[in-house]
C-alpha cells in the first residue's frame, strides 16, 4: 500500500476501534449493573438493553449506505458518530433501565459500519483492498479483546454509566481522524438492482444467516456469562477480567494455524463446519457444567476458539462469493444481518434467563449453532486461489 492508503487504513481502523471499544466494554459488566439499579431490571429488560442497539443498526445500515451514495461517505459517518455519542450520553445519564434502553437505541442510530467499509473501498486500490479490510477487521478484533479485559476494570473505577460517557467521548475524539486522515473520494453512483441481486444469491444468503446466528450467539453469551461467573466464582464485575484475559489469549493460539490449514490444505468446509459444531458443544458444556469452575472455563475456551475462527472466516467468504459489481450491496446486507443477530441474541437470552435461569439460557442458545450447521451444510465454499480481487462497488 502507498502512504495515502496506509494513512486511510490507520485512520478508519482507529475510528472504528475507538467507537467499538466503549461498546464492547459494556458487554461483560452490563447484566450485573442492570440487576443492581435502584429499580432492578428484569431479565428481559437486560436482554432488550443489550440487543436493541443491534436492531436499530440492522434497520439503518442499508439506508445509511444509500445516503452515503447520494451525499458522500464522510458526512454520513460524521452524523452517525454524533448520533452514537448522543445515545451514549443518554444511556449514561440515567439509572432507569427504560432510559438506558432508549440510549442504546439511539446509539444504534449511528449505523456507519457499512459506510466505513465502503469509504475504505473508495480510497484503496483493488490490489490492496483485501489487506486493508483485514487490517480494519484486526483493529476491531483488538478493540474487542481489550474491551473484554478493560470493561470490568474500568467499571470498577468509573461505573458502567461512566463507560457510557467514555464511549461518547471516544466517538467524538475519532472525528478528527476522519476529517484529516482520510481523503474525500467522489461520491459513487448508485446502481439499481444491486440489493435485489444480492438477496437472490443463495450463497450470500447462507453467509448472511451465518453472521446473524454467530452474533446472536455472541450477544446472548455475554448476557449470561457474567451471571455465571458471579454465581460460580463469586467474583464481582471488576474481577471478571481475570477469566476473560487468559481465556481470550489461549483461545487465539489455535486460530491462525486453523486458518492456514483451512486455506492451504483445501479443508475449509470441514474446518468451518467443525467450528460451528464446536460452538454447539461449548454451549452444551456450559449448560451442564457452568456450576463448576472447570466446566465454565473449558466451555468458554472452546466457544471463543470457534468464535474467533468463524469471525475471521465469514468476511473472507463474503468477499469471495459476492459478484464484483454487487460487493457494496452484499456488505450492507451482511452488516444488517450481523446487527439484527445482536438484537435477537440479547432478546433471546433475556427471555431464556427469565424462564430457564443460567443453565436453561445456555441450553436454549445451543439451538443457534445447530440451526447454523443445518444451513451451512449446503454452503458453496470458494477457495482463495479462485477468488478474483475486485473493488467493492455499489
Amino acid at each position: 500500500m502507498n502512504a495515502q492508503e496506509w494513512r486511510s487504513v490507520f485512520a478508519l481502523g482507529a475510528l472504528y476501534a475507538l467507537r467499538m471499544l466503549g461498546m464492547f466494554m459494556v458487554l461483560p459488566v452490563f447484566a450485573l449493573y442492570a440487576r443492581d439499579l435502584p429499580e432492578p431490571a428484569q431479565p428481559w429488560q437486560i436482554g432488550m438493553a443489550i440487543g436493541i442497539y443491534g436492531l436499530t443498526q440492522a434497520i439503518l445500515q442499508i439506508p445509511a449506505g444509500m445516503l452515503s451514495d447520494r451525499y458522500g461517505r464522510k458526512p454520513v459517518i460524521m452524523v452517525g458518530m454524533l448520533i452514537f455519542a448522543l445515545g451514549s450520553y443518554v444511556a449514561g445519564a440515567s439509572d432507569n433501565i427504560n432510559w438506558i434502553i432508549a440510549g442504546r437505541a439511539i446509539q444504534g442510530g449511528g449505523a456507519i459500519s457499512g459506510v466505513v467499509a465502503a469509504l475504505l473501498a473508495d480510497v484503496t486500490r483493488d490490489s490492496v483492498r483485501t489487506t486493508a479490510m483485514a487490517i480494519l477487521g484486526a483493529g476491531m478484533g483488538l478493540a474487542f479483546v481489550l474491551a473484554l479485559v478493560l470493561g470490568p476494570l474500568v467499571s470498577g473505577w468509573i461505573g458502567v454509566n461512566g463507560i457510557f460517557w467514555l464511549t461518547g467521548v471516544l466517538a467524538l475524539l475519532a472525528l478528527p481522524l476522519l476529517i484529516w486522515g482520510v481523503p474525500t473520494p467522489r461520491a459513487p453512483q448508485s446502481r439499481d438492482g444491486d440489493l435485489r441481486t444480492v438477496l437472490a444469491n443463495p450463497t450470500l444468503l447462507r453467509l448472511d444467516a451465518g453472521i446473524f446466528l454467530l452474533h446472536a450467539c455472541m450477544t446472548a453469551v455475554f448476557t449470561i456469562v457474567p451471571l455465571a461467573i458471579a454465581q460460580t466464582l463469586g467474583w464481582d464485575g471488576s474481577e471478571h477480567w481475570k477469566l476473560y484475559l487468559p481465556v481470550l489469549i489461549v483461545s487465539l493460539i489455535p486460530v491462525f494455524p486453523l486458518i492456514r490449514r483451512a486455506e492451504k490444505g483445501g479443508r475449509f468446509k470441514v474446518i468451518f463446519l467443525g467450528a460451528i459444531g464446536a460452538l454447539a458443544l461449548a454451549l452444551m458444556l456450559a449448560a451442564a457444567g457452568y456450576r463448576t469452575p472447570t466446566g465454565l472455563v473449558l466451555a468458554m475456551l472452546l466457544y471463543f476458539t470457534a468464535f474467533n475462527f468463524l469471525e475471521g472466516a465469514l468476511p473472507s467468504l463474503i468477499s469471495r462469493a459476492a459478484p464484483p459489481a454487487q460487493k457494496g450491496a452484499a456488505l450492507g446486507a451482511y452488516s444488517s444481518a450481523q446487527f439484527l443477530g445482536s438484537f435477537t441474541g440479547g432478546a433471546l437470552a433475556g427471555l431464556a434467563l427469565q424462564f430457564g435461569g443460567i443453565g436453561g439460557g445456555f441450553a436454549v442458545l445451543t439451538s443457534l449453532p445447530v440451526l447454523w450447521l443445518m444451513v451451512a451444510t449446503g454452503q458453496t465454499f470458494i477457495h482463495s486461489a479462485h477468488a478474483k480481487p475486485s473493488a467493492i462497488t455499489e
